[in-house]
């Protein structure tokens, strides 16, 4: 079965799109606010003791990503899973 461009609602293809943007930030956002928060704190930290040593911001940061990330993956595993389950449960809807 060809699927011609007319057949696609566009709406259908803005909010697979919206959902799609809504998974990466919901996904990746504890990840970012974690590697702010140390990179903040390291920062404030380097100005009060004058101390400019690059691997002093780099290291903890690094730690608290990957620590946070063990600690959440099982979490972002399912989200991930139940996103991609209802994107392809979708696709008989999408064909008018």
């Amino acid at each position: 079965m060809d699927i011609g461009a007319d057949e696609v609602n566009p709406q259908v293809v803005i909010d697979i799109g919206k959902d799609a943007l809504f998974m990466v930030l919901l996904i990746s956002g504890p990840l970012l606010i974690i590697d702010l928060a140390v990179g903040l704190i390291i920062s404030v930290f380097q100005a009060v003791t004058q101390i400019h040593e690059m691997t002093l911001s780099f290291v903890p940061k690094i730690l608290a990503v990957f620590g946070l990330l063990v600690f959440l993956l099982p979490w972002m595993i399912i989200q991930l899973c139940d996103y991609t389950i209802r994107l392809f449960n979708m696709i008989p809807t999408i064909i008018h």
